[in-house]
């Protein structure tokens, strides 16, 4: 066996878990993606030296991780509407694009080994790719963002992360501290009523494709809690309650009539989503959005939904439809 194929026999199977740690820290799968690639590129060519103090899978969390507090200097948080301030008052007002900011994206189930077409192949838990978690940490410094994610999500022990970040056991700790107390006041109060079994949420996301795919707004409204949350980058304002969800939908979704619009399920982030479509005057659906859903008992509790055309690609999904 050359060291080539010994390296790639090792390093291969730990690529969706690296994807899923790079994801968490930058808040990008693109990103994530690239990072990956490097800390793969970079292992290779420094394999011969490797000398077996640690796993592989401790050096390439390593190197990935390095690389990821590299990439956090440059740059700044990934946002959310919702992290940028108070809602918007009326969903029938002026909607303001901002292309200024990046913004947080979503992670397709598969990349990251969520999905759970095979329990025994799964290496990502859907809760630790969350998108309210994953903004959350885009408000941690980079370096207690991956204490945090280290510590907590991935469940190393206070000395293994010491040792990743050229650190004191005692220092990852007071940063394990600080990181989980500023956690605590930007994670946001989501599913406390629980999410719905398995049948309630199949009927719950059919009725969402049928309430958009036949436009019916009053539809749309009832599948919305009172209290829920609809956001959409990259616009900066977002929208609180079913009746101003309504009111938005209404007023600037480009949709008119039914058929307008074509859903097509899908997974981001451990949750529902859909690619969604509009029919264009050659008769043909084309990339629009995608919304990823948050679901409670009792309804519809929150959906982001992306404007990002490349989101498609990423996704595996089309970027146009048959009618």
């Amino acid at each position: 066996m050359t060291v080539s194929d010994d390296f790639a026999q090792l390093a291969d199977p730990l690529r969706r878990e690296l994807l899923a740690h790079c994801y968490r820290m930058l808040g990008s799968v693109h990103d994530a993606e690239d990072t990956v690639q490097e800390t793969y590129v970079r292992a290779w060519r420094a394999y011969d030296k490797f000398e077996g103090r640690s796993s592989v899978r401790t050096w390439l969390y390593k190197i990935a991780t390095t690389r990821c507090l590299t990439a956090l200097d440059k740059q700044g948080r990934r946002p959310m509407p919702t992290g940028l301030g108070a809602p918007s008052a009326r969903g029938d007002g002026p909607l303001g694009e901002t292309m200024e900011l990046e913004w947080l994206e979503p992670v397709p189930d598969e990349a990251v080994g969520a999905d759970g077409r095979d329990p025994a192949t799964v290496v990502t838990s859907r809760e630790s790719i969350r998108l309210a978690l994953v903004a959350a940490l885009q408000y941690l410094p980079a370096r207690q963002r991956a204490v945090l994610i280290l510590r907590d999500v991935l469940q190393w022990r206070a000395a293994e992360v010491a040792d990743l970040l050229d650190t004191s056991t005692a220092a990852v700790n007071s940063s394990l501290q600080r990181a989980r107390a500023q956690l605590a006041e930007v994670s946001p109060a989501e599913d406390q009523m629980g999410e719905p079994d398995e049948r309630e949420q199949r009927e719950l996301l059919d009725r969402y494709m049928q309430a958009f795919e036949s436009y019916d707004v009053d539809a749309i409204v009832k599948l919305f809690t009172e209290d829920a949350v609809f956001e959409m980058p990259p616009f900066p304002g977002w929208y609180q309650g079913a009746e101003n969800i309504g009111r938005l939908i209404a007023t600037h979704c480009p949709a008119k009539r039914p058929g307008d619009l074509k859903l097509v399920p899908c997974h981001a982030n451990g949750q529902p989503a859909f690619g969604m479509y509009l029919l264009g005057e050659d008769g043909l659906y084309h990339a629009f959005g995608l919304p990823v859903l948050t679901l409670s008992a009792a309804g519809v509790t929150h959906v982001c939904q992306f404007f990002d055309l490349k989101l498609f690609d990423t996704f595996g999904l089309p970027t146009t439809l048959p009618a």
